[in-house]
């Protein structure tokens, strides 16, 4: 994974040097909130409804043990002893004091880490496939344009000041893990005819208030000019995104009100002008981004593990852990293996200080030191050997991270809602556990199939519920917390955005309307391997609304 260069090194040191300045200054009185704002948004910063909520960058989602431990050690130390992973592949920490902020950055700083650009109207954390460099069917690995984006995009004064937030994903081959049409740009990898390597661009997709999926702005873009590709872009939306509105100024409405042939006509005339420039990426400067991601030394394994095997007989739950957390890998006898952070009745997305320091040591033992956060706020260990596997489950169950879940009815992904966010109409964290809860045998699940349920507790759609197969929306109802329910979402390869089925429900029936579409689903599929997306897609909307409102 990269390491940080001298100048990164005293970058990061230099603004928590700034920071901490900024900080005394603000507890001295000399500056008042409204003045403090634009410097700890700067920072990462947040002032939410109960406190203070600090989020830590973890570029493309690739962690080493190392920096996992000094995150617990933080959560420890400064926070209620738990962090809670984002689906934007970061880390909040909810309850720091302001006091104790550069300290906490200084901490992060000596482990290669920052919460630079985690928030404000800039060029956000660039996110990609959480099996980046270890999958099976990925053309190449992408965290090295991912690291280039990163490099180029960090307090790049052209667009500190954007007239949004902006974000950039990136994946490896045709199979979307990362959501990326559901982003302002999206990058998918890809080669031509000739072998060579580019970037097929989408441009204009994004969720909250106004959902939208990115449109094709270019099939094929080469390597090397990537980087003024997407300056282009970038160019053309700040000169011509709305800044007199805040819900209007995505890209996303920009694309949509000029649309994407004048869009596209724009960003190819910014494009002429760079290309060649001092953006143009050598190919030497992405061998060299490209070395400090070489997959560990895998050594040779049989592709069929007999210890995986005798296992899985013996005990179901170890083969059902097998079935729904293990991803192929690249190298025969390896698999990546993702930790549920969704217990069953839990918070999603949190871990405790002591999990994140039993994940480090378990890394350190099974995955080369390797760890990754996923957009599906879970964690992944990229490079197991299959021999490994039962050994890893049996610590992870003392650990109470063995649940066998992923992909499934109570894999939910949630924002922390108006437990914590001041922007929130709703709470997400009682109806991801209640519904988790009710889902929560494994044979129920195992009926159910694949399916994802997110839920929001407001229109930002930070719980990405647009893209759920099924998704909640929490919503001010005259003062009482009501919850809209979306049917048909996706955020794979064939994204698509819900749709609303209809009027909104309690708090205390919501949990019974979503049983009563999957239970509607069970009795409508064709065949039971039929799954819940792909039925809906035949039946349409109809026969789930009548289930909910009789009509």
């Amino acid at each position: 994974m990269y390491r940080y260069d001298e100048f990164d090194a005293d970058f990061v040191r230099a603004r928590v040097a700034q920071f901490s300045d900024q900080v005394t200054r603000r507890l001295a009185g000399e500056m008042t909130e409204e003045e403090f704002r634009p410097h700890r948004l700067m920072n990462g910063l947040y002032l939410q409804l109960h406190a203070y909520m600090l989020r830590v960058a973890i570029p493309y989602g690739t962690l080493s043990s190392r920096q996992m431990r000094r995150l617990a050690h933080v959560a420890r130390t400064w926070d209620k002893g738990y962090g809670h992973f984002t689906t934007r592949q970061n880390l909040q920490f909810n309850w720091p004091a302001l006091k104790d902020v550069p300290a906490i950055l200084a901490s992060l700083a000596e482990v290669e880490m920052h919460a630079i650009q985690t928030s404000g109207n800039c060029i956000r954390n660039v996110t990609t496939d959480h099996f980046a460099g270890a999958a099976a069917d990925e053309i190449v690995d992408p965290r090295p344009y991912a690291e280039i984006l990163r490099q180029w995009s960090s307090l790049n004064p052209e667009f500190s000041f954007l007239p949004r937030k902006f974000k950039i994903a990136v994946i490896g081959g045709p199979r979307d893990r990362a959501a990326m049409r559901a982003h302002d740009v999206g990058l998918e990898i890809r080669r031509n005819e000739a072998g060579a390597i580019g970037f097929r661009v989408f441009v204009g997709g994004g969720l909250g208030r106004t959902p939208m999926i990115g449109r094709e702005l270019n099939p094929f873009v080469a390597e090397g000019d990537i980087l003024a590709y997407i300056d282009a872009i970038l160019r053309v939306y700040n000169l011509a995104g709305r800044r007199d509105n805040k819900y209007k100024a995505r890209i996303k409405i920009l694309v949509h009100e000029a649309g994407i042939d004048d869009i596209r006509q724009a960003v190819e005339a910014e494009f002429a002008v760079v290309r060649n420039g001092p953006l143009a990426v050598p190919a030497a400067e992405v061998a060299r981004i490209r070395a400090y991601f070489a997959p560990p030394p895998l050594s040779d394994r049989p592709a069929v593990s007999t210890r995986l095997a005798t296992a899985s007989a013996a005990d179901p739950a170890f083969a059902r852990f097998v079935r729904l957390n293990l991803n192929p890998h690249r190298q025969p006898g390896y698999a990546s293996v993702t930790i549920s952070l969704k217990p069953i009745g839990g918070i999603p997305g949190d871990a405790s200080a002591e999990q994140m320091e039993v994940v480090a040591d378990l890394a350190d033992r099974f995955a080369h030191g390797e760890i990754r956060v996923s957009h599906e706020q879970n964690l992944v260990l990229p490079h197991v050997a299959l021999d490994d596997v039962p050994g890893l489950y049996a610590e992870l169950a003392v650990a109470g991270l063995a649940t066998a879940n992923v992909g499934s009815a109570t894999d939910i992904i949630a924002c922390p809602g108006l437990d914590y966010c001041a922007l929130a109409n709703a709470r997400s964290i009682p109806v991801a556990s209640e519904l988790s809860a009710r889902f929560g045998d494994p044979a129920r699940q195992d009926e159910i199939g694949p399916l994802s349920i997110n839920i929001s507790g407001c229109i930002n759609a930070c719980g990405h519920h647009h893209v759920g197969h099924i998704g909640i929306l929490g919503v001010d109802k005259k003062g009482d917390e009501a919850y809209q329910i979306t049917l048909g979402g996706s955020a794979d390869e064939a994204t698509s955005i819900g749709s609303i089925i209809g009027p909104g429900f309690s708090a205390e029936t919501v949990v019974d309307a979503v049983e009563k579409v999957i239970d509607t689903y069970i009795a409508l599929r064709v065949a039971p391997d039929e799954t819940f997306i792909a039925a809906y897609r035949r039946l349409g909307e109809a026969p789930f609304k009548e289930a909910l409102y009789g009509r």
